[in-house]
């Protein structure tokens, strides 16, 4: 039984699909996988099973092969152009605000994204930031659906995304370059929700891939993880996880309660070629149940 679990989710990470309820949700923490495997293998040797033997050991070399980081790495080799630092951080239904705001203080980010940043939460920070961070781009919502991008840099505000909760976008000037921005919130995989979730993963993919030639920076609680199809189609655009560029691929930052001993790493800051990653931390917030992120990246002259 645990191998037939263990299988289907394994078999659907083979075959490049999210499959159905509850492969999504197990996909997410496809790492500690590895702890049935090596159960189901113990048996198997005890009882002498051998066909279960080999089945356990295929199991466990294709665990172990997709824990491997996904995709590409690759350093831009132009002049730097500008520094940056960028935060991102769900604060859950904005209760993580008051926690949220000492950080900024101290860390000093160029760019923050909110997302569950409801009325109360944006009054808040707009108060307390409105001089340090005057450009501002926002969706003025309740609960879940707000969501709030803070800028030093000035902000040329887009549609953003449409999805369930709010995802707005903005093009910045970064030291007299544009850099499009973007809030990443969509659905989780719930159960009969597995289709929304789909489909706003599927509309930032469309943002990534509709222009190949502006810097982008597109950051926030993407509700998956680097083990999930929809998410890996994000990352085919020629994205890049600014985490991973960082060392820190595998760094759970959900939920904030059991991470970093156990968890997923579904808050992202995805970054286009043109840039370079040097620092990446995750930051444990009080009353919320993510990490924050916040990573110091480079914009690379492209060639």
């Amino acid at each position: 039984m645990l191998l037939a679990g263990v299988s289907a989710v394994v078999g659907c990470r083979l075959a490049d699909t999210d499959g159905v309820t509850p492969v999504p949700q197990l996909l997410a923490f496809l790492p500690w996988l590895l702890i049935p495997t090596g159960v189901a293998l113990l048996c198997a040797l005890l009882a002498r099973w051998w066909p279960g033997l080999v089945w356990g050991v295929a199991a466990l070399a294709l665990l172990a092969w997709f824990i491997e980081p996904y995709g590409k790495s690759t350093e831009p080799t132009g002049a730097p152009l500008a520094r940056l630092r960028v935060l991102t951080s769900n604060v859950e239904f904005g209760r993580a605000t008051d926690a949220l705001a000492p950080e900024i203080k101290h860390l000093h980010p160029d760019v923050v994204f909110v997302q569950e940043c409801d009325y109360t939460c944006q009054a808040t920070l707009e108060r307390d930031f409105g001089g340090t961070y005057p450009h501002r781009q926002a969706v003025e919502a309740g609960g879940s659906a707000g969501s709030l991008l803070l800028s030093r840099f000035p902000l040329e505000g887009t549609d953003g995304v449409h999805g369930t909760m709010g995802m707005p976008g903005a093009v910045a000037d970064v030291q007299g370059h544009q850099v499009r921005l973007q809030l990443a919130h969509p659905m989780p995989p719930l159960p009969g929700q597995l289709g929304v979730w789909r489909r706003e993963l599927g509309r930032l993919r469309d943002f990534a891939e509709a222009d190949d030639d502006t810097p982008t920076v597109l950051a926030g609680d993407f509700n998956a993880s680097q083990d999930h199809a929809a998410f890996r189609d994000i990352l085919d655009t020629g994205l890049y996880d600014a985490a991973r560029l960082a060392g820190h691929d595998r760094t759970p930052s959900w939920p904030a309660r059991t991470s970093p001993v156990l968890g997923a790493q579904i808050d992202h800051v995805l970054v286009s070629r043109d840039f370079s990653a040097t620092d990446a931390r995750f930051l444990r917030l009080a009353d919320t149940d993510h990490r924050a992120l916040v990573v110091d990246i480079t914009l690379h002259e492209r060639q």
